[in-house]
């Protein structure tokens, strides 16, 4: 009873689902039927998929007014052409969602040239199997063409919000990364902390991720040792020798080449799909980006003016009138010393590790990949790939904006 000794009206849980052709209006004109009758909004929920709109109100009244509310919302929803459907949630119903909210969040990201339905299942179905709900789910890329050759050369990314504990995250992992090898799409699964939403810093390698080639290869084949020097690399890449005893090797075989060709391969370098989107949008939206690399600091710089790095280590070959000597000067940029920059870089910014993201595809690239707060494998040797939690083999570079959350309509 009330304090005048009257019963006081049940308090009613109402799931109402909106759904119809979108037009300017609508949630406005049905919220404020709401608000006269002092109903209060639990939670709220709206997409627009095609011009179509699906809109969801979990709201809490009076049973006193309920019955009101619902006439006045059915009214108004025939005057707008919109379907209304109201369905009545139990205390119980409610207080099993609340329970959901201190759940962990994962943010699952499919990428690819194209993504169908059977793609969709098959994330979907690890989503039950690992007893995770789907909170939400959108699109990040740009409407799909219906032409099928500009669809070869499109992207298609999609991104589910789960909540829960998953059962077997190792598990979940591996069959993410199965699914993403046998139907040559890629999936990344991160946690949804505060650090993912801001990340500060990004670090690449440079040879065969910002650009399509080896430069060490490039001057080798100048010089006529291209493939005595590819062979060595293409081992070193797979791990299956020391990086600093193979980039001496590989350096010693320049000997005698004239330091004029460093400028003409600089100027022809096969530059990543996605690079200047990817740069572009970094640079607007206030991150720090790195080359950390194996190759020179010549290339490195030479990339950093054109396309904005903030920062470039590399190595430095020798020259001497005008010729390669066949020796480097310095440390040698190798797996452990890109780590040990990215942290570096990371206490120069004054951030958290847990904010840096490292890109590579290299053997040597494995520890700063490890140590960065996000790790992404770039079309990778298949080493590199399985001992990486992200990887993108499908698009270029700008894909890895949809990891971090971009959509197409805001970046262009």
């Amino acid at each position: 009873m009330n304090a005048n000794g009257k019963n006081a009206p049940e308090v009613e849980l109402i799931m109402i689902n909106i759904a119809g052709h979108d037009k300017p209006g609508v949630t406005a004109a049905l919220s404020d039927i709401l608000a006269r009758y002092n109903a209060q909004i639990l939670d709220i929920g709206q997409a627009d998929i095609h011009h179509n709109l699906t809109l969801g109100l979990l709201i809490k009244t009076d049973s006193s007014v309920s019955g009101d509310i619902m006439k006045d919302l059915l009214f108004k929803g025939y005057e707008m052409d919109v379907q209304v459907r109201f369905t009545p949630v139990t205390p119980a119903d409610y207080e099993r969602w609340v329970g959901l909210q201190g759940k962990n969040r994962w943010i699952i990201t499919i990428l690819g040239r194209h993504l169908s339905a059977r793609h969709i299942a098959l994330v979907s179905g690890v989503v039950t199997d690992q007893q995770l709900n789907i909170d939400s789910i959108q699109r990040l890329t740009g409407r799909m063409p219906l032409d099928e050759h500009e669809i070869q050369h499109s992207k298609s990314c999609v991104e589910f919000s789960v909540r829960g504990n998953p059962r077997d995250h190792s598990e979940m992992q591996r069959r993410f990364m199965h699914i993403a090898s046998e139907e040559g799409i890629d999936i990344s699964l991160q946690e949804d902390t505060m650090y993912r939403r801001c990340r500060r810093l990004v670090c690449f390698d440079m040879d065969s991720t910002l650009i399509r080639t080896e430069v060490i290869d490039e001057l080798a084949e100048r010089a006529g040792v291209g493939d005595q020097v590819r062979a060595i690399t293409e081992s070193a890449m797979r791990g299956e020798i020391d990086f600093t005893e193979s980039f001496a090797r590989r350096v010693a075989l320049l000997k005698g080449l004239d330091e004029s060709v460093m400028k003409d391969i600089a100027e022809n370098l096969p530059i990543t799909e996605g690079l200047d989107r990817m740069m572009t949008v970094l640079k607007r939206t206030g991150y720090k980006t790195a080359i950390l690399s194996g190759g020179f600091t010549y290339f490195g710089n030479y990339l950093k003016q054109r396309f904005g790095f903030d920062y470039v280590y590399a190595n430095d070959l020798e020259i001497v009138d005008g010729k390669l000597t066949g020796r480097y000067q310095g440390e040698v940029v190798n797996g452990r010393r890109k780590a040990e920059l990215l942290k570096l870089l990371a206490q120069v910014e004054n951030i958290n590790i847990k904010q840096t993201i490292a890109v590579g595809d290299g053997a040597n690239d494995l520890p700063m990949l490890s140590t960065a707060g996000l790790g992404i494998a770039f079309h990778a040797k298949p080493k590199v790939k399985a001992a990486s939690d992200q990887s993108i083999s499908t698009i270029g570079l700008d894909g890895i904006l949809y990891f971090l959350g971009f959509k197409d309509s805001f970046i262009g």
